[in-house]
């Protein structure tokens, strides 16, 4: 019955639905009317078909991913009951930001079960240090990623954590020695989100900073076995552009795959994925949890492993127990209600997101060709080449925010006049300038509302009666 039904209808070629588009627009532009152009340099089109879908893109993504919860560790006894009691409610990895070397990895590690995934961020540069952790884990069954990165570190703040020579030995040091990692150098493209850079700037600034760390890794001494099983991170901040963001994952795979090959290296990479800074408001909070549970969709069907959602009040508030709780059950509604688990790669064969993610891909070789031609990813960071056009997005970005034509609801639309955040701010939620002497122009995150919000807040200082 079915093929009988099917056959009483003929095939309609893509040329074909346009024409009887263009017809219905009764003379209108079809590319004004019905073409939207994007802060991507793509321009989305009203339908996609078969025609579209050139050869699929080979990216292998993971059914299950792992939501993760953030720990800043100040005691390693406290990080640990906290991290124990996280893990008891549902979170099933645990991101470590570490601030200083004196850390006890027994009070640290206490009672984590087996197999959970670490992922550890210090703030420093320390392959004795690592090299000490290294050796801990070594008889310990626990899943952990050190996030190690030097040329994101020079990108953040305009230095590095020594100097260029010493950087480059300590981490070929950890490179060397590290066996117990599943992955001991990280790069960041968070950075470049929170910035403001458009996604296949993203893409191309990270594959370039990867090109620089395998050009250095091909001048050390690693055997075919190190290099096959190196794995590199990516830490990525996932913006509300909703199928973008998740073509944006898809193709930094493909890109990664393409380009490590190349050096004999391992062609699979591990994302660790949150939401984006750039979007989140002061003003109307709440609707930050919209903001987090689309953008964390994106992450899990562009295929995370990991996903560490942001508590909605992150901006303002100091870490608690509400927002922590509200943000990972968010996570597990979509795994375990929605049933966003079950699936691995469910995004190969949409037209439009293959098309997408084929599109961002080739953008950001674009990039990364122009960046290789002027000498690399360091040589342009110091010239103040990727800066420049880092701001030159942002400030499209910011335009299309301070015109209305990108809103925010609550913020620069539909806002609520009478709504009073000052007394609630127990951080400093806007960008913070410290002038001091770098060896080059640092990249700076900054989110879309703060200079509406400054003056919401100065018009709230100035309505407050007279004491």
């Amino acid at each position: 019955m079915k093929q009988l039904l099917f056959q009483e209808f003929e095939e309609v070629s893509a040329k074909q639905w346009k024409q009887k588009i263009q017809a219905d627009l009764k003379g209108a532009d079809y590319n004004e009317k019905l073409v939207t152009k994007t802060l991507h340099g793509i321009d989305i089109r009203p339908f996609y078909s078969s025609e579209d879908l050139q050869e699929t893109l080979k990216i292998a993504n993971p059914a299950h991913w792992n939501i993760c919860e953030k720990i800043y560790v100040t005691s390693a006894e406290q990080a640990n009951s906290k991290a124990r009691e996280k893990l008891q409610r549902g979170t099933e990895a645990i991101w470590f930001i570490l601030p200083e070397k004196e850390i006890v990895f027994e009070s640290l590690f206490s009672n984590i079960p087996e197999g959970t995934s670490i992922y550890l961020k210090p703030e420093f540069l320390d392959a004795e240090f690592i090299e000490k952790l290294d050796s801990f884990l070594e008889k310990r069954k626990l899943k952990v990623y050190v996030q190690n990165d030097i040329i994101g570190k020079l990108a953040r703040t305009g230095n590095w954590f020594d100097n260029l020579k010493a950087d480059h030995e300590q981490l070929e040091r950890i490179v060397q020695n590290s066996k117990n990692f599943e992955s001991a150098v990280s790069i960041n493209l968070s950075l470049y989100q929170n910035a403001g850079a458009n996604i296949p700037q993203q893409l191309a600034y990270s594959v370039a900073q990867l090109t620089e760390y395998l050009n250095h890794s091909s001048g050390m001494d690693l055997s075919v076995e190190k290099m096959k099983n190196f794995k590199f991170q990516y830490v990525v901040s996932v913006g509300s552009d909703y199928f973008f963001e998740i073509s944006k994952l898809r193709a930094l795979r493909w890109l990664h795959a393409t380009i490590a090959k190349q050096f004999g290296f391992n062609s699979e990479c591990h994302l660790i994925a949150e939401p984006t800074k750039r979007t989140k408001t002061l003003y109307d909070f709440n609707v930050n949890l919209l903001r987090t549970t689309t953008e964390s969709m994106s992450a899990i069907l562009g295929g995370a492993d990991a996903i560490c959602n942001m508590p909605y009040d992150a901006i303002y508030h100091k870490n608690n127990e509400f927002g922590d709780r509200i943000a990972r059950n968010q996570l597990l509604i979509m795994r375990n209600e929605s049933y966003l688990d079950k699936v691995g790669n469910v995004a190969e064969g949409t037209y439009y997101i293959e098309t997408l993610t084929r599109q961002l891909a080739e953008k950001a070789l674009e990039i990364f060709k122009t960046i290789e031609e002027g000498g690399g990813f360091l040589k342009e960071l110091k010239a103040g080449t990727i800066q420049k056009k880092i701001k030159e997005s942002a400030a499209l970005e910011q335009e299309k925010f301070n015109n209305g034509d990108l809103v925010l609801i609550g913020t620069n639309k539909y806002e609520n006049p009478e709504d009073r955040m000052k007394e609630d701010l127990e951080l400093y939620p806007f960008l913070k300038r410290n002038p001091r002497k770098t060896l080059l122009e640092p990249i700076l995150e900054k989110r879309l509302s703060e200079e509406l919000e400054q003056k919401r807040l100065e018009e709230e200082k100035q309505s407050q009666p007279t004491q």
